[in-house]
């Protein structure tokens, strides 16, 4: 049976999960009569909620007698490492694109790491059906994409289709609206060659991903360059230097069918498969049979740019809604994650119980939160800041290339709000149906926290996308939040008639009967500097009523409820999040006022 291996780009939301569903369909994959859930990829929770795919997937469709192995591949930049590796096990790529929206920065981001790779393109205008498709400007909008990535001759004699993910359908010309997916599975087979592997040289695999199974531990999955692999066979894990890190046997190999992993005896050179059996083997490693010594080459990976401390739960509520609270267990949680992505740095701090966490970028670090929560931990989170390196003409800070789609009245704030953030605006052109496509180039510090505020400025209708673009001079200050906070002066319960007249002093973030403590954020004050209030203030019984209806019940606003990414973003170097299974609160660093004032005066002093 022949073989290829096929990875799926996209932007985030431009259909890729969806249209594999559709090949699973139509290859058989699936009974007429099965219960599928709808995007089958996306299978983690987090996935489902937020619409994206985070953790790149292999699966595979059988075709008249050709076995396809196809990996879904993350669309964010923030899971950038997953599709740099993931490039590394397949010899073509479907580049799908929005037949409206045409190619995206993180489109560019994932096409750039492939055509550098030299692997082959399809090009896949989707949604083709789309009232406002411009199917023939997105497929000149992807050429000049190609030309500026530098790709070569071969890459620019690209196929292309234009296709319906949802309706399962694809075709050769812009007005196809019907039929099924045959023409896709055909260029497939065509265009994209059998993998260029040894069959008859010693076994050789690169470890790409890592997961761990209940029933047989530490799961490598990648692809075999060279050779054959029988289930029990002797092999060894080397770096990328050649040492070895660990050897062993293959007790278990496991191949790709559908969505499942199937055992099987054997796999030959081209294949994806998984294998269990080392227990210290890791991505970017060689797994190989034990007369080899040369590792096979492992793609570079790019920095980590941001960075947060992780530090146990220590306010007067700890232990209350989580499970895991100690600093040990945090730290084998996070010593697994950096296992298996190896885009995450982990580090001990200098702070007792703490854990420095760098990574990609906002959304990847708050994905990790959000799992840890959902696990029974307990934490404390500083805000992100970035990490700087020192260049050749002194100290450098991460840049983004942010492109935003917003509606033509909008466009001015959105420069006004970007140039306070110490962007620049590089391209500016319009995008059809009353938008404008705004290109910046700026710090990722300025940017921290300004997506919600971006969505707040454009009433909901915007759209931006981040993607690291390279290390520049460092831009000075950058002006962070302009309001103070309410802050708690003791403990217990919040009362509604205290919270009454606070409504007045700034915007509320608890309501009435809410358990509060000394140091805790209640709110933001209207004015920049912090105010420490009494939210538990209760009436003085007395036997005098009072006259005119004064006793009239107190209505109060709903109060601001933050999400983790939004509270992530909105504290100041002095506060932190404190997140727990069932709650997200701010606080100041220091709950103590004394204290506080203390550490202000030494950082007004240093």
């Amino acid at each position: 049976m022949s073989l290829r291996n096929v990875a799926i780009i996209a932007h985030v939301d431009h259909g890729k999960t969806t249209l594999v569903d559709q090949l699973f369909r139509q290859s058989g994959t699936f009974r007429d009569n099965q219960r599928v859930e709808e995007r089958a990829m996306d299978s983690n929770d987090l996935e489902k909620e937020r619409g994206i795919t985070i953790l790149a997937k292999c699966t595979s469709v059988e075709w008249h007698g050709t076995h396809i192995n196809i990996v879904d591949t993350p669309g964010h930049a923030d899971f950038g490492a997953e599709v740099e590796r993931i490039l590394s096990m397949v010899d073509g790529v479907i580049l799908l694109v929005d037949a409206a929206e045409g190619p995206m920065p993180q489109t560019k981001f994932v096409t750039g790491k492939a055509l550098a790779l030299g692997l082959k393109p399809i090009v896949v205008v989707n949604k083709i059906d789309r009232p406002d498709g411009r199917p023939a400007e997105v497929l000149d909008e992807v050429f000049e994409l190609f030309l500026s990535l530098e790709a070569n001759d071969e890459q620019l004699d690209f196929p292309t289709l234009y296709a319906s993910g949802r309706a399962g359908y694809a075709g050769r010309s812009d007005d196809v609206r019907s039929g099924d997916l045959s023409p896709l599975f055909e260029t497939i087979v065509d265009h994209i060659g059998a993998p260029d592997a040894d069959p008859d040289g010693p076994f050789k695999m690169l470890a790409t991903l890592l997961d761990r199974d209940n029933f047989v531990g530490r799961v490598l999955t990648g692809r075999i360059a060279s050779g054959k692999l029988k289930i029990n066979m002797p092999i060894k894990a080397i770096d990328d230097e050649g040492k070895i890190v660990e050897e062993g046997r293959a007790t278990k190999i496991m191949a790709f069918r559908g969505l499942e992993r199937v055992p099987v005896d054997e796999a030959g050179a081209g294949d994806i498969v998984a294998i269990a059996g080392l227990t210290k083997a890791t991505v970017s490693n060689s797994i190989v049979e034990p007369a080899v010594t040369e590792p096979l080459h492992a793609q570079k990976i790019d920095p980590p740019t941001l960075a947060m401390t992780f530090t146990v739960n220590d306010s007067p509520m700890a232990g209350r809604e989580g499970s895991k609270v100690t600093s040990r267990m945090i730290r084998d949680r996070l010593e697994r994650e950096a296992e298996g992505n190896v885009s995450f740095k982990i580090t001990e701090s200098a702070e007792k119980d703490s854990f420095e966490v760098a990574g990609r970028g906002e959304l990847q670090l708050g994905v990790l939160i959000e799992t840890m929560r959902r696990e029974g931990f307990e934490l404390t989170i500083s805000r992100p800041r970035v990490l700087f390196r020192d260049g050749p003409e002194g100290r450098e800070e991460p840049y983004e290339q942010v492109v935003v789609d917003v509606d033509d009245e909008y466009s001015g704030t959105v420069v006004e709000k970007m140039a306070q953030r110490k962007a620049e605006m590089t391209d500016m052109r319009p995008s059809g149906g009353g938008k404008t496509r705004i290109t910046f180039s700026g710090p990722s510090r300025g940017l921290i926290g300004y997506h919600g505020e971006f969505l707040s400025d454009t009433r909901g209708t915007g759209i931006m996308n981040r993607m690291f673009e390279r290390y520049g001079p460092h831009k000075g200050k950058i002006e962070g939040r302009q309001n103070g906070v309410l802050i708690s002066n003791g403990s217990g319960e919040t009362v509604t008639y205290a919270l009454g007249p606070l409504e007045q002093r700034g915007i509320l973030m608890v309501g009435s009967g809410e358990p509060v403590y000394e140091g805790m954020i209640i709110g933001e004050n209207a004015k920049p500097e912090d105010l420490e209030v009494n939210p538990m203030k209760s009436k003085q019984l007395t036997n005098f009523r009072a006259s005119g209806g004064k006793d009239d019940a107190i209505r109060l606003t709903p109060p601001k409820r933050l999400t983790l990414e939004q509270a992530i973003a909105y504290i100041a170097d002095d506060e932190l999040v404190e997140v727990t299974p069932k709650s997200i609160r701010l606080r100041k660093r220091h709950l103590d006022p004394h204290e506080r004032k203390k550490a202000s005066r030494q950082k007004d002093t240093a």
